[in-house]
């Protein structure tokens, strides 16, 4: 090995070893003793300087493309294994189709290790946190996950796509952000206004009124690059701390960490455009029209005359849970007629790439 090549993986490895150690800090620290005033929020993010971002960007040639980064973290698990090889056969459909301003794609997967799909799927291998700090919620891995892409990967686009396995896009993606504004698809369930008294643990009210949080998850999202490395650092700590935190745990439960995500973006003055075009989630979202991606985290059950049975199993259905240990088959039964465009649409997707991927469910 060549003194160059030495070099780097020592700054490499620590560089790991530092950020693994602040994850350690942080996860001992009280944040809710720290964040009173300015001067504990200083301290405590004494590694990830809180920088505004400029509400203006020039724009010297509008008919560059603006190309942005696709980023999807994964477990190694058959579940999240099968939807991200889903996922990134239809972005390769559209990455190159007009109005895409697709770039490069990535699969975060926080394992530690590398899995026999790495050949197949662009992958980066980082490291789950440290044993139990998780507390069960494997979802604490994400922000984590981005930390170590961020810091250590070769990233040539200027903005990043926050997606999901979970995801199939449906059309080619523009860069919908602007101004530097995050663009982000807005939760009805994520409601700062209603939780105030606890985010202000983590978004003190020196920092400005919680209507500066905005309602979004970190997914889908397009940011520029330059910003998400300042946020990701923020967003981890947040994570943490909201998980310590027994009234934010029982509150935000299992979208703790889409919160936690939108604290850090507003701590770093990252104001987002709210595209509500942006995804759809069947069965709750009937048609496609404009969107750009289906999102299905919920399950999609019907009788057979195409009526409805959410809440109980369908005589027809579709349920990524359902699959949680073994890959779905190919070509699944289409819905009876009746069955709304989008979940139609969902699984008539899902065939076409299983039938396309090879070695599917091997």
């Amino acid at each position: 090995m060549g003194w160059g090549k030495m070099f780097f993986t020592v700054v490499i490895t620590f560089s790991a070893a530092l950020i693994t150690y602040n994850i350690l800090i942080s996860a001992n620290a009280s944040f809710k003793q720290e964040f009173p005033g300015p001067s504990s929020v200083k301290t405590l993010f004494s590694q990830d300087p809180i920088i505004k971002m400029p509400l203006e960007r020039s724009n010297n040639n509008n008919n560059k493309k603006r190309l942005f980064h696709t980023a999807v973290t994964s477990s190694d698990s058959v579940y999240n294994t099968w939807q991200c090889r889903i996922m990134y056969y239809w972005f390769k459909k559209f990455k190159d189709e007009p109005n895409s301003e697709m770039g490069g794609f990535t699969r975060i997967l926080h394992s530690g290790k590398s899995d026999r799909f790495m050949d197949e799927i662009p992958t980066f291998v980082a490291q789950p946190l440290p044993s139990g700090m998780d507390q069960g919620y494997i979802v604490l891995n994400r922000p984590w996950a981005f930390v170590q892409w961020l810091q250590q990967a070769q990233i040539e686009e200027d903005y990043i796509l926050m997606s999901e396995p979970d995801h199939v896009i449906v059309k080619p993606i523009p860069n919908l952000s602007k101004d530097g504004l995050g663009a982000a698809f807005p939760f009805f369930y994520i409601e700062p206004k209603k939780y105030e008294s606890v985010l202000r643990k983590f978004f003190p009210q020196q920092n400005g009124p919680i209507t500066d949080i905005d309602p979004i998850g970190n997914s889908p999202v397009i940011v520029s690059k330059e910003a998400l490395k300042k946020i990701a650092p923020t967003w981890m700590n947040v994570s943490l701390a909201m998980k310590k935190d027994p009234e934010a745990d029982k509150a935000f439960g299992w979208v703790l960490e889409m919160y936690a995500y939108a604290v850090a973006s507003a701590l770093h003055n990252v104001s987002n455009v709210l595209h509500k075009e942006f995804m759809i989630q069947p069965p709750w979202d009937t048609e496609i029209g404009k969107a750009f991606i289906i999102h299905y985290t919920y399950g999609c059950d019907y009788d057979m005359k195409g009526k409805m049975t959410y809440g109980k199993i369908g005589e027809w259905r579709f349920d990524k849970r359902s699959y949680d240990n073994t890959w779905p088959p190919k070509n699944l039964s289409l819905p009876p007629p009746g069955v709304p465009e989008s979940v139609v649409t969902l699984v008539k997707m899902v065939n076409e790439a299983t039938a396309n991927i090879p070695n599917w469910g091997s």
